[in-house]
């Protein structure tokens, strides 16, 4: 008999036989079970006993063991950011809905039950008024739910842990809410000990690479800024995070360069970095990737601090008189941040192009 185990290893049920002997002197063998990987090696107790790596690890084990035990065709994991419903975790047995999708949050069964408007169990949703008037309601079959808060480490909604299913379940199913607060409560804390070490790891993360760095800004060369992205989009990809890509092209360089050396050029590059540095917050990342091109990755992007970031970009590049053409791109929950940066890049030559062609029609 074989089952997955952790880190996407296959393992194998397997009787092992041992020697039981009684007070009376009797002796027979009776069988435990073991786990051994495909090597045949057997793990022992300590082994199988290891603790989450993070989030979405625990996230994952919490929703199979749900099912496994309550039964219900859907379970998930999910985050709220604005009116994105973003599903990060699934158990999925009938619905085909998979991580990354995303949905409105004010159609959902859970944004009635955060309002307090419906009960965190409800074995027959359309008995209840808020469920079964919700619009997700007609987009799948729901007749069925279960629903709690996952929180942030200040207290405010993360997302939700639920279910729902397309059958009346029996009543008796609300005696399980204490089982489920507790698998809540514990997802939660696993999230707030992520969302603490986060800035931690980000420091580590800079740390290595740090000799990857643009010798001439300080700022990160596009190896150190190909390695700081994939880190990021993982975290992106485990908790939803929403962040946001700035492109930035300096539109004289090379004139200048041509006219008066490329000593001039580098002062304007420095400069460039120096206003990029000082607008940008502690935790974004910063790059030169090469020439006249320059990158920001703007991380927990909650309020368009992109937006604010680039408006505020283009005044300081104003008042130090440098022209440059900047775009921004957001990454979609159900998206990637290369995607991102390839949308920043189109709204930066966009707006490039915009110049030039106003230039022209000026000369």
């Amino acid at each position: 008999m074989s089952l997955t185990g952790g880190a996407g290893k296959e393992r194998m049920l397997v009787f092992q036989w041992g020697v039981l002997e009684t007070k009376s002197g009797f002796s027979f063998v009776t069988p435990h079970h073991a786990i051994v990987d495909l090597e045949g090696h057997v793990l022992n107790t300590l082994d199988r006993f290891h603790g989450f790596t993070n989030f979405d690890a625990a996230s994952k084990k919490a929703l199979r063991y749900l099912h496994e035990n309550y039964g219900f065709a859907l379970w998930m994991v999910t985050r709220t950011e604005g009116d994105d419903w973003i599903v990060l975790q699934v158990e999925d047995h009938g619905y085909e809905v998979k991580s990354g999708d995303v949905f409105r949050w004010a159609d959902s069964f859970c944004s009635q039950m955060v309002l307090g408007n419906g009960p965190c169990i409800a074995p027959d949703s359309q008995v209840i008024p808020a469920y079964a008037n919700a619009l997700i309601g007609t987009q799948v079959s729901i007749a069925a739910y279960v629903g709690l808060p996952l929180t942030r480490p200040d207290g405010s909604l993360f997302g939700t842990l639920c279910a729902i299913d397309p059958s009346v379940q029996p009543d008796n199913i609300v005696n399980a809410l204490p089982q489920f607060e507790l698998i809540a409560q514990l997802l939660t804390t696993i999230l707030e000990l992520e969302i603490h070490s986060e800035n931690e790891v980000r420091r580590a993360e800079r740390a290595e690479a740090i000799a990857e760095s643009d010798p001439l800004t300080g700022l990160f060369n596009r190896r150190g800024w190909d390695r700081l992205l994939k880190a990021e989009e993982s975290r992106c990809r485990r908790l939803g995070h929403p962040a946001s890509i700035i492109s930035i092209d300096l539109d004289e360089l090379k004139q200048i360069n041509d006219c008066y050396g490329h000593g001039k050029g580098d002062e304007l590059l420095v400069k460039a970095a120096e206003l990029i540095r000082s607008n940008s917050r502690e935790y974004d990342t910063a790059a030169r990737l090469g020439g006249d091109e320059f990158s920001i990755l703007v991380i927990h992007d909650q309020d368009q601090e992109a937006l604010s970031l680039s408006d505020r970009l283009r005044e300081s590049f104003t008042l130090e008189g440098l022209n440059a053409s900047i775009g921004v791109g957001r990454r979609k929950p159900n998206g990637s941040l290369q995607e991102a940066w390839q949308c920043s890049d189109a709204s930066m030559y966009e707006q490039k192009r915009s110049r030039k062609k106003q230039s022209q029609q000026i000369s």
